[in-house]
């Protein structure tokens, strides 16, 4: 039987890293080019990824402004009460690599 899927693939630069007891959230930058009249502009768009336990070593080297290359599943979340319920979609990474060390320049 075939099998349905929702992934995702960012390569791109670290903005933020909050690490947190049982998970840590990247911040990562992704740019896209795109027309604006007879000019090409680059747009910068910001994805937050959830990365648990089992991607720990591969997150310990990662530093702001790293090139990294994530890929994972996309899941639908709902938080809050019955009453006032809110809907967002998560980014989980299934693998995280450091595809080059920030050269010190800025996001």
């Amino acid at each position: 039987m075939p099998q349905n899927i929702a992934e995702f693939r960012i390569i791109g630069r670290v903005g933020k890293i909050n690490r947190r007891e049982k998970v840590t959230f990247v911040n990562v930058a992704a740019n896209y080019n795109r027309r604006d009249g007879d000019e090409w502009k680059q747009d910068t768009l910001w994805n937050s990824v959830v990365c648990f336990s089992n991607l720990t070593n591969q997150l310990e080297v990662a530093g702001v402004g790293d090139l990294v290359h994530i890929t994972g599943r996309v899941r639908e979340g709902q938080h809050g009460d019955t009453n006032d319920t809110g809907y967002r979609t998560e980014l989980i990474a299934d693998t995280f690599s450091v595809l080059a060390k920030s050269t010190g320049e800025q996001v």
